[in-house]
């Protein structure tokens, strides 16, 4: 008998591993995907989406840098055929052409300043926009920077659990 359920009760009713491998499109360290993978069962969206937020702030920081490895830089395009590379070039649809240089300089910039690409929640901005977040980000100092690395990560988890069960917390 085939398997009908769907969004969140198909994601309760998974297999540990196979979970995690689904989280993982979300947020790409396993030990987020492991601890969240846990939780289940899940009451509802909503329940999976805060678990999602804790579990990425709670990240030990080489546990954020396994997951900022999957993310491509602003302004290049991801060019694989799964899952995770498709929403990476939805995310960015707002970088237009005449930016990529512009971003790819800032990302050099950014990347020899804190050792690590630079992430932000590129639904629904302008490419200008987050250009001109790359540059104020640029002036904040270690420690800041890293919580708004976990709140970018945080948010972008947060969208990605949405599109992968198919359902709004």
């Amino acid at each position: 008998m085939p398997n009908t359920l769907t969004g969140l009760a198909a994601f309760n009713a998974r297999e540990p591993a196979e979970a995690e491998r689904e989280l993982l499109t979300c947020c790409a360290s396993r030990a987020f995907a492991r601890t969240v993978a846990a939780g289940r069962p899940y009451r509802d969206p909503a329940g999976l989406a805060d678990a999602a937020d804790a579990a990425v702030h709670d990240l030990t920081w080489p546990d954020v840098l396994e997951a900022l490895g999957a993310h491509p830089r602003i302004g290049e395009r991801a060019a694989g055929a799964d899952r995770e590379s498709a929403w990476s070039r939805q995310e960015q649809a707002g970088v237009r052409d005449d930016l990529r240089e512009a971003l790819a300089e800032g990302n050099r910039a950014y990347e020899d300043r804190f050792g690590h690409v630079y992430l932000i929640c590129a639904t629904g901005l302008s490419g200008d926009r987050m250009l001109a977040r790359l540059r104020e980000r640029l002036e904040h100092d270690d420690q800041t920077e890293r919580r708004t690395v976990r709140d970018e990560l945080a948010t972008i988890t947060r969208l990605r659990l949405v599109k992968l069960l198919g359902e709004a917390p």
